[in-house]
């Protein structure tokens, strides 16, 4: 029998052409069809291997999900940039490659971050998602997020409704 290892940990600048890759074939997954093509693109070229090694660097925490040497997704977490909410902390984007979705490592890497941003002292934490994500929704729902605030997001010329998540 083979052990599998599965580590949640800090990202590190040599992790950033995987966790490239990891988030263009999430992004494509998850928000195909409801973002249109031209600004997801878009988003997608502006977030290749140099951005995400800078973001190990950055002030945002960024974590990864490794699985026996694979990225198999990542995280960033850090203060709530949205000030007219009380909790203190935020979960900004918590994503993995399609293929590790649906077998709870996505548990383990939200269980993660949120233990994370306690430490760092924050009292409550808010993870926005597109209205239109139903596999977001249920899984902030499932994960006892109380759905207490909405917002637009611009792609291109296109307005989508958000939906802030909160746990105190």
């Amino acid at each position: 029998m083979k052990t599998l290892s599965i580590e949640i940990r800090r990202a590190e600048p040599q992790d950033a052409r995987a966790i490239a890759d990891a988030h263009r074939q999430a992004w494509q997954h998850t928000y195909g069809g409801i973002i249109p093509h031209r600004p997801l693109t878009d988003m997608l070229e502006r977030r290749g291997e140099s951005w995400w090694r800078k973001a190990t660097r950055g002030p945002a925490t960024l974590l990864v999900a490794d699985v026996a040497g694979t990225i198999a997704g990542y995280a960033t977490l850090g203060l709530n940039r949205a000030r007219s909410l009380p909790q203190e902390g935020e979960i900004y984007e918590i994503y993995l490659r399609p293929e590790y979705q649906g077998i709870g490592l996505g548990y383990r890497l939200f269980g993660e971050a949120r233990r994370l941003l306690k430490t760092l002292g924050c009292n409550g934490m808010v993870v926005w998602c597109l209205e239109e994500s139903e596999h977001a929704d249920r899984f902030f729902r499932s994960n006892g997020g109380m759905d207490i605030a909405e917002g637009m997001e611009a792609f291109g010329e296109t307005s989508l409704k958000k939906i802030g998540f909160a746990w105190n």
